[in-house]
């Protein structure tokens, strides 16, 4: 159970950091997560009064409030036109509506959950995070070192024409997924050794915090000029190097074969729009004896 012993609703976003700059404070998001734990806070922050719910669009880019509801985010007709319905598809599991009216895309993207579908999306668009002390960071360096003791004001989102999937294995249909697989397809895309990418692939819930790959212009060239088994096994050698583990939900094996049938329809369904299975909906079936297996 959460105790706190004392609820302070922030006057301003430097109040805020101010306050949360001592160990025993935390800042409140959709305390979704947060009301699970067992532990007591000294001091919780509530940045409800601070106007940082909502989404502006501009000519470059989506700002999105940190208080923003992932219901908010789910219905965006913007967002979900830019990306072809992959914003909307990354959130749709996520527990309930009830659970998304409450739940903000601050805290989900704070909190850098491992299981995090929103993170997932998030890192295949080109997004920054707006930190109140920190200034912009770009969403991969901020997935990877986090913002400790700083406020997330709003997340940025650059309008760019690519085209996107999101997939996602889950046991049941509002569980934490299994894995979890964004794909980003277009122009605009440099590499960190400067080679041309033309891509970028999101493993998220292996079930470590989501990462993101490059995808080469050449290989994907290859992809495309290939045939359906080659592309399955050009897809399958290309997640190899995604590292997987081990939970309750399902085995490290398991998690590495699911990441090359993700990645392949994930990139099915952004290049050509569709991969022969409506995304997240239920089981791969070629992966339902290995998953029957597994449980025997």
């Amino acid at each position: 159970m959460l105790k706190f012993r004392e609820y302070v609703r922030a006057e301003s976003l430097e109040d805020a950091y101010v306050r949360n700059q001592k160990k025993s404070a935390h800042i409140l998001g959709g305390m979704l997560w947060l009301k699970m734990q067992n532990r007591t806070v000294q001091t919780v922050i509530d940045l409800s009064d601070l106007g940082l719910s909502g989404i502006e669009e501009t000519e470059e880019e989506y700002r999105i409030g940190a208080m923003t509801s992932l219901r908010d985010l789910e219905l965006h007709k913007g967002l979900d036109a830019m990306t072809g319905g992959a914003v909307r598809e990354s959130l749709r599991h996520i527990v309930g509506v009830q659970f998304r009216n409450l739940a903000t895309v601050g805290g989900s993207i704070f909190g850098r959950f491992g299981f995090s579908d929103v993170l997932t999306m998030f890192l295949a668009l080109d997004s920054w995070v707006e930190l109140y002390h920190g200034g912009l960071v770009p969403m991969e360096r901020f997935a990877a070192e986090g913002a400790e003791n700083d406020i997330l004001v709003r997340v940025i989102v650059k309008k760019e024409k690519r085209r996107y999937a999101y997939l996602s294995h889950r046991n049941t249909k509002t569980d934490f997924p299994v894995m979890a697989c964004a794909v980003a397809v277009g122009e605009g895309w440099r590499s960190g050794e400067g080679e041309r990418a033309a891509g970028r692939a999101v493993f998220g819930a292996t079930p470590a915090r989501a990462r993101s790959y490059e995808l080469p212009a050449e290989w994907l060239e290859r992809f495309q000029g290939s045939g359906e088994e080659e592309r399955k096994v050009l897809a399958a050698e290309l997640a190899s190097v995604v590292p997987t583990g081990s939970n309750i939900r399902a085995g490290k094996e398991f998690r590495s074969h699911l990441a090359g049938v993700l990645l392949y329809r994930g990139l099915m369904e952004a290049l050509y729009g569709g991969s022969g299975q409506a995304a997240g909906a239920g089981a791969p079936a070629c992966l339902t004896k290995e998953k029957e297996g597994q449980r025997a």
